[in-house]
């Protein structure tokens, strides 16, 4: 059961991530557009879009680092506690 969750996680995150990946291209491409076109407001407005999506994109992967270190320390800890109490 706890496998099946941690698996809906990953699969979420991929999405996610993919999601934010598409909306950082698609900023791309305004910005490129508005290059094409000379026009000023566009540019900065797809400018402030891509930013604003890579800091999103950065929260989010922050937090699957951390999700990921909680994770690794808690195994860390119950193997430590298998081992003491194979040790006794």
């Amino acid at each position: 059961m706890k496998e099946n969750q941690e698996n809906h996680k990953g699969q979420d995150f991929r999405y996610q991530l993919a999601g934010w990946i598409l909306f950082i291209l698609c900023a791309i491409f305004f910005i490129a557009s508005s290059l094409k076109n000379r026009d000023t407001l566009t540019f900065i407005g797809a400018v402030i879009f891509l930013i604003a999506n890579i800091v999103f994109l950065m929260s989010l992967v922050r937090t699957i680092k951390k999700q990921r270190m909680i994770k690794k320390s808690y195994n860390h800890a119950n193997s430590a506690d298998a081992e003491n109490c194979a040790a006794d």
